[in-house]
């Protein structure tokens, strides 16, 4: 497993992109998969761009490690996320057998964990609560946006 200065690393990386989502007007959510201490894909929401309700930064995080790496299977991989992840996400992380999860912030209305941790597979190590500061503050930034407007 990484270590915590190296996961701040890569929390990091997954919030520059959170932030260029909220630059674009998108919910602001970003994430990287890591694997062997490299960046191999980093991906925001592009629901709104796409007109795709599910070009989630997760979903998009994992296609592109999956096209990288060759396989459907990211069993050697960690995705950093900035918001916990969606039913459909972390479906989408159980059927590529996703190694290991750390996100940010809890989405106590849509996250994943309102039905369990079942739904990941089984191998996949959860951690959560790393800069959950920063990744709230971004996503309640942009929520009082939106209804100033």
């Amino acid at each position: 497993m990484l270590s915590v200065e190296t996961d701040a690393y890569f929390m990091k990386q997954a919030l520059l992109e959170a932030e260029q989502a909220y630059r674009e007007g998108e919910v602001p959510v970003g994430a990287v998969v890591v694997s062997g201490g490299q960046i191999l894909a980093r991906a925001h929401n592009q629901t709104e761009r796409l007109r795709d309700v599910t070009a989630h930064a997760e979903m998009l995080a994992v296609t592109a490690a999956s096209e990288y790496l060759g396989s459907k299977y990211l069993t050697e991989c960690t995705l950093f996320v900035t918001l916990e992840p969606c039913l459909m996400c972390a479906g989408a992380l159980r059927w590529a057998q996703l190694g290991g999860l750390v996100y940010a912030a809890e989405d106590e209305k849509r996250g994943f964990m309102s039905v369990g941790r079942q739904v990941l597979h089984p191998r996949t190590k959860v951690r959560y609560g790393l800069m959950e500061g920063e990744a709230a503050a971004l996503l309640r930034r942009f929520f009082a946006e939106r209804r100033k407007k």
